[in-house]
């Protein structure tokens, strides 16, 4: 009969541990499925949105008259748990080269462009998803618009100035033409901020038919909200270049000052929104708004 072997310290040596290497094959396997569930999961929450923001920005490009989409994001991760609920917290909209056009309200505008924050929006899934945005609810909305000198230069009377740039200019130089800004009204960047969003000081310059002669000038006015208007208001003109300017004599100051009066209804313009700011940049006014318990129609332009 044999003897179990021993080992010379007379201990009895263990059994064979079992191979690990199938076990670790299993865990690496699982791993590798779980990723691609998560892969797959994560793509159709993205893919989900992608059709909900074409969706959206399709009836949008049709409610403003657009040629081309507006771009939309929905924020937020997972998008599935916001469809499921009907309830999105943000959504970012804009757009360029929206056409505004009102005769009635003197406003006739190609180029505007639109950015538009969208918050505590409310929208069934299924609605989406057929193309119905009639539902779509927001409670608040933060927008910006941008109107371009090209397009400030169609309203009247600005339509009588050639060639119309606009520029940025202190409220204090606009008004009293003081020496402690630049000569072409632009502020230092030294000089405080005015304070006040609701006014805006904006340099006007342009060519302008006076007397049989073709003149340049600088027109340096007030851009001031009042309620849904917005209003140019000139205060005084110079002659010349950024180099050198010429004031204007008093009787030839009261015969042109009207060429750079205008108002434009901002109740005409995309986003039904009450403005609340205005500001003024190289060749362009942006105007900013709020608005609160919209509809989604209550975004299109005019109205």
């Amino acid at each position: 009969m044999s003897r179990p072997v021993t080992h010379q310290d007379g201990r009895t040596p263990k059994a064979a541990r079992p191979d690990n290497r199938h076990r670790g094959r299993r865990t690496k396997k699982l791993v590798i499925i779980f990723a691609v569930l998560a892969a797959l999961l994560v793509g159709a929450d993205f893919g989900l949105a992608a059709i909900a923001e074409h969706t959206v920005s399709q009836k949008a490009a049709e409610q403003l008259k657009l040629t081309d989409d507006p771009s939309v994001t929905i924020h937020g991760f997972p998008f599935s748990t916001q469809a499921i609920g009907g309830e999105y917290g943000h959504i970012s909209v804009s757009a360029a080269g929206v056409p505004v056009g009102d005769p009635a309200r003197n406003v006739a505008l190609r180029d505007v462009e639109l950015k538009a924050e969208l918050r505590n929006v409310t929208a069934p899934l299924s609605d989406l998803i057929n193309g119905d945005t009639s539902a779509i609810k927001i409670g608040d909305l933060t927008g910006q618009v941008r109107i371009k000198a090209s397009d400030i230069a169609r309203i009247e009377p600005l339509t009588q100035v050639q060639d119309l740039r606009i520029e940025p200019a202190s409220e204090e130089y606009v008004r009293t033409g003081d020496e402690g800004t630049d000569n072409n009204g632009s502020t230092p960047t030294t000089q405080p901020e005015d304070n006040d969003d609701s006014s805006a000081g904006v340099r006007i310059s342009g060519n302008l038919q006076f007397a049989g002669e073709q003149l340049e000038i600088f027109c340096f006015a007030m851009i001031e909200l009042d309620g849904t208007t917005i209003r140019i208001t000139p205060q005084r003109l110079q002659f010349g270049n950024n180099q050198n300017t010429t004031i204007v004599d008093q009787a030839v100051q009261k015969a042109l000052l009207p060429n750079f009066k205008a108002e434009i209804d901002a109740g005409a313009l995309p986003f039904k929104v009450t403005p609340t700011a205005v500001k003024v940049e190289s060749g362009s006014v942006t105007l900013q708004g709020e608005a609160k318990d919209l509809t989604f129609s209550g975004l299109s332009a005019g109205g």
